[in-house]
């Protein structure tokens, strides 16, 4: 890729290219469908369940004396006694079948760095001078887009990148990845009290630094983990392969009766800083910052009592099979061979039609039957008679609690502010940790979360939606019902010794 003009905007000038689409525009009725197939085809439980529950409440009103008058007529009636018993049998061997097993979420760690390696405005515009690798438009681009990035002034950065001079080298970022990767997983072994040698499953995914042996393998050497675990590590999914690897997890204990998994959802910083003086590449270098987190799952039903949460759905949509989609988000070089990620002026617009799919699929899943009747006969109304009516935009405020956001960016941010109609509690979530941590890439989902909790907000039955989108490009979501309320006294978060300074007031931009 050339290197682009200097005085050349990131984005096209256009509103289009600048916001996400309308949801407010009609859906396509294809994703509609398709939400409604995924609810029957993983569903069937569901329906099995009421039929069940009242074969039972009806076998409850019979007294002995119908009890005795039935087994009186079974007796001398072959037929019946084979049907009924056969009828019983497949109904109890389907609804065993079908019925999926739990999957719960015991407890979940972020890490936090240490004060050393914070990095405020003004050490990330003399860093970046003393490098002598940007010109000085390249630099005032810089300065720019941190003053409306929506980031604050203690972020974190590696110190490899922060080294006068720099040393991006592969023994920095793995130390990097082990400060990240460790600090993280030896908060939820003692938050947990869980052994390593109980892990069977580990999924650790990390989109731009793929090592040999591989991150996990690391995790694995560390801890001693045992001989036999199914250990995975996902490479070059971006920001939200943390769903991704939630979703594994899911299918994974869904085989494996009696098992936790561990996920690791991180970014590696020190290997993937941009040096050189394309704008759609400057981009990452002031949005993405240090941080990751570790989660702990469970298909064991005596983890119910202790769990946080249980998984209620999970919801993948991948638009990789349009080009503009799959190169919107890049790792190549530049003109002058450094290796940066560049951010197409299409990102906007991708990611807000892999939102609108991914939501639109979501819906029959989780909105209630009123939101679900409504959004259906305006959606008739347009298709099938051709009515110049608005379409329906369902409120997801009466399905969910609690939103976590990907802090992808503020733009983004604003965008889904505006299109889903949340309020600014809704988003604060999301804000502060952009403003506290900086995209951190997959694992800012669980800072979010960890936000949320500190804040008190989390109490039992509670639904929370996670949403995250990345390169490929896609948009993945996730469903949880809390388990319990979560009391903020007795938690260990990175937020907690200085939540009572949040929310503070971020400044809005209508464009970076």
């Amino acid at each position: 890729m050339s290197e682009s003009n200097p005085k050349s905007p990131l984005m096209q000038s256009s509103s289009s290219a600048r916001n996400l689409p309308d949801f407010k525009q009609s859906v396509k009725l294809k994703y509609v469908k398709l939400g409604y197939h995924y609810l029957i085809t993983h569903g069937m439980f569901l329906f099995l369940s009421p039929l069940v529950v009242l074969i039972a409440a009806q076998l409850s009103t019979f007294s002995l004396q119908d009890l005795h008058e039935l087994w009186d007529h079974l007796r001398y009636n072959l037929i019946s006694v084979i049907l009924c018993s056969t009828l019983l049998v497949f109904l109890s061997t389907l609804y065993f079948l079908t019925r999926p097993r739990p999957v719960y979420l015991v407890d979940f760690a972020c890490y936090k760095p240490e004060d050393a390696r914070k990095c405020r405005r003004q050490i990330f515009m003399d860093r970046s001078g003393l490098t002598g690798t940007f010109t000085v438009q390249s630099l005032e681009f810089q300065r720019k887009i941190l003053e409306k990035s929506g980031l604050g002034e203690e972020t974190y950065l590696p110190e490899a990148v922060l080294r006068v001079p720099p040393n991006p080298s592969m023994a920095e970022a793995r130390k990097e990845a082990e400060l990240v990767m460790f600090g993280a997983i030896d908060q939820l072994f003692d938050k947990t009290r869980m052994r390593p040698k109980d892990i069977g499953i580990l999924i650790v995914n990390c989109s731009l630094f793929n090592p040999t042996p591989s991150l996990s393998a690391m995790v694995i050497n560390h801890y001693k983990l045992r001989g036999n675990i199914l250990s995975y590590n996902l490479g070059g999914m971006g920001c939200s392969a943390g769903l991704i690897s939630i979703d594994l997890a899911k299918d994974l204990l869904q085989v494996h009766p009696n098992s936790y998994a561990l996920v690791i959802s991180m970014e590696n910083i020190t290997l993937n800083w941009y040096f050189g003086n394309d704008r759609s590449m400057l981009v990452s270098n002031c949005l993405f910052r240090m941080g990751g987190a570790a989660i702990l799952l469970s298909n064991k039903r005596s983890d119910r009592l202790r769990s946080k949460y249980q998984l209620v759905h999970t919801v993948r949509t991948h638009k990789g099979a349009h080009d503009k989609c799959f190169s919107c988000v890049t790792q190549q070089e530049d003109s002058t061979g450094r290796i940066g990620v560049s951010l197409s002026k299409d990102l906007m617009a991708v990611a807000g039609d892999a939102l609108k799919t991914n939501i639109t699929i979501l819906g029959p899943l989780v909105l209630p039957m009123s939101e679900q009747l409504l959004f259906f006969a305006t959606l008739v109304a347009r298709k099938v008679f051709k009515m110049k009516v608005k379409p329906y935009i369902p409120d997801f405020k009466l399905a969910f609690e609690h939103f976590c956001i990907h802090a992808g960016g503020r733009a983004v941010l604003d965008e889904l502010e505006k299109n889903l109609q949340l309020s600014d509690w809704h988003m604060e979530p999301s804000r502060m940790t952009l403003y506290r941590f900086g995209n951190t890439s997959s694992s800012s989902l669980w800072f979010e979360l960890a936000y949320t909790e500190a804040k008190g907000r989390v109490k039992k039955g509670h639904r929370l939606w996670q949403i995250a989108f990345g390169s490929g490009f896609k948009c993945n979501s996730a469903v949880w019902k809390a388990l319990r309320r979560v009391n903020p006294a007795k938690e260990k978060n990175p937020w907690m010794d200085e939540i009572h300074h949040f929310p503070v007031e971020v400044p809005k931009f209508s464009t970076i």
